[in-house]
């Protein structure tokens, strides 16, 4: 980069840098996003077709899961890093509809490209996308419908098809439902961390159950313990339970082996008394974060107490929601308030493949899915079904508002943003008109997907959504534009206006980006030429070398 003084160059850019400026810039950003868009295009829909994506070391996902695969591609390029940022967005806020908001995203930018082309500024542009999408979403709350209690698995089975869970849709999408309305809590219903989604080796998709507890992946610590413990009255550890080293440096002295032999009885009396305590207060089932040791597991086993050990964080939050116990740091600290209780805490399994069960809980805030499969994919792909339904089933449990399905919506906000473009003067109509156009790429890929003619289908649909019938679809099964409503094909609104503000950003975002400045790749995470070994952070490290 330089500067013109009296005809002399001024360089104030490193010559490691590159630089590129103007619709060059705003060429190569739309062409990496809509790259990204491409490649998930082809998942749409509920006869969208799968990806297999291998990683460095030969691990394989097979999945049509937008996010996922936006999240394994190793993605370099800037711009399209902001594409699976979308992606990410949408996931978290709406739970479904990943694939939808990057196409979206893809199209807007790339209808934005062929104004730029013909003279309109991006800055025109982004004014005229964001009044669409303002537009949008009232068209949104106009269309939407208060959802009842009697919808729930007709969401479920709209986020279903079409993915691996075919395979046991109904048993499914009931399951769904069952688990997402177990879990309600003041109006919320937290998917994230009250659902524990467990695989089961064997048996096949139909036999998936939902469990009113938790299943934890682990095994009891010792054999000796019971295998199954009934009224359970549990107690939850960040602390273990085994001879613990001293806080300080320190050096223990033993002139004999009689001395040794003393010392080893203390520290395992030490043990003894906190696991009878444990017992006194009436626990019989102990998870810890922590380990065991032998002597722990030994009076463990002797007080007829079941143990799990080194259970993961996300592991114990659940089993405190679940059972209403209380974390302890102290392990003879447990009162009669931080015990949890459940009817039954069991061990089982076959050969080495054992996990814990705990069951009949009172009123669990944290219950657990048990998935079986023969292949590890498919319960994967299964996995990433059930949760993509029961986020959408929670956020109507929640919302309480519901959108038809099938590119629907799409059409009828197509149809009314070319209403509202006509009324509105300048190049921003221009700009209104083509967020419509980007819309209806949703029901026209879900079109080519199926394998039908899209161009047909998008006509059709605008003449339904033109004389009024707002629900009018695609239902991809009998390739005829339907209400979406009457065969039960539903969306939640909030995946919709999630899908409208997060593609809407990202494609305003990109367009008013004119200038791009990218520094030479490296290896090191740290690049000042100061960072060395010898002097890192203007501090300079002492001479440790030999005298």
């Amino acid at each position: 980069m330089a500067g013109q003084l009296s005809g002399q160059p001024i360089i104030i850019l490193d010559k490691d840098k590159t630089r590129t400026q103007g619709r060059d810039a705003l060429g190569f950003n739309i062409s990496a996003a809509k790259a990204v868009a491409d490649a998930v295009r082809t998942t749409l829909g509920p006869k969208g077709m799968d990806k297999m994506l291998v990683n460095p070391v030969g691990d394989i996902v097979i999945t049509n899961d937008g996010a996922t695969i936006l999240r394994e591609m190793d993605i370099k390029h800037p711009a399209a890093k902001m594409m699976v940022e979308v992606a990410r967005t949408q996931e978290d806020k709406a739970g479904d509809g990943t694939t939808s908001v990057v196409v979206l995203a893809g199209e807007l930018l790339s209808k934005a490209h062929a104004l730029v082309e013909q003279g309109v500024h991006p800055t025109t542009i982004t004014r005229g996308y964001s009044l669409a999408s303002v537009k949008a979403l009232e068209i949104l709350d106009d269309i939407a419908i208060d959802a009842s209690e009697e919808v729930l698995e007709n969401i479920a089975k709209t986020a279903l098809t079409g993915k691996s869970a075919d395979l046991a849709l109904d048993s499914l999408v009931k399951l769904c439902v069952e688990t997402a309305k177990s879990i309600k809590d003041g109006g919320k219903v937290n998917i994230k961390e009250n659902i524990n989604i467990i695989h089961q080796r064997g048996g096949s998709i139909k036999d998936t159950k939902f469990i009113h507890g938790l299943v934890i992946d682990k095994a009891r610590a010792h054999k000796n313990m019971p295998k199954r413990v009934e009224n359970a009255r549990i107690a939850v550890l960040d602390t273990g339970i085994e001879i613990e080293k001293t806080q300080v440096k320190s050096t223990l002295k033993i002139k004999s082996p009689e001395l040794l032999a003393e010392a080893r009885l203390e520290e395992s009396k030490l043990v003894e008394e906190r696991v009878e305590a444990l017992a006194k207060s009436g626990v019989n089932v102990v998870f810890t974060e922590k380990g065991i040791d032998d002597h722990g597991m030994h009076f463990l086993a002797k007080k007829g107490i079941f143990a799990v050990r080194r259970c993961k964080e996300e592991e114990i939050k659940k089993i405190v929601k679940a059972t209403g116990a209380r974390v302890v740091s102290k392990v003879d600290g447990v009162g009669p308030e931080d015990i949890g209780k459940a009817a039954l805490v069991e061990e089982r399994g076959v050969g080495n493949y054992k996990m814990v069960y705990v069951e009949g809980c009172e009123n669990p805030k944290a219950v657990s899915i048990l998935i079986y499969s023969g292949a590890e994919h498919v319960a994967d792909e299964v996995e990433r079904a059930l949760d993509d339904a029961l986020h959408v089933v929670g956020v109507v449990i929640e919302d309480g508002k519901i959108v038809a399905g099938g590119g629907a919506p799409e059409i009828e906000m197509a149809t009314r943003l070319r209403k509202y473009a006509s009324t509105y003067g300048g190049r921003e109509q221009l700009a209104i008109m083509a967020y419509a156009d980007a819309l209806e790429e949703i029901p026209k890929g879900i079109a080519e997907n199926a394998g039908l003619d899209a161009i047909d289908i998008i006509v059709d649909l605008r003449n339904k959504h033109n004389k009024g019938q707002k629900t009018a679809g695609l239902n991809v099964f009998s390739g005829k534009s339907e209400n979406m409503l009457e065969i039960g094909v539903i969306e939640p609104l909030r995946v919709k206006t999630q899908e409208i503000k997060s593609a809407t950003d990202a494609a305003v975002m990109i367009l008013r980006i004119n200038d791009i400045l990218m520094a030479k790749e490296t290896g090191m995470m740290d690049v000042k030429p100061e960072h060395t070994a010898n002097f890192y952070d203007g501090i300079q490290a002492p001479d440790v070398s030999e005298d």
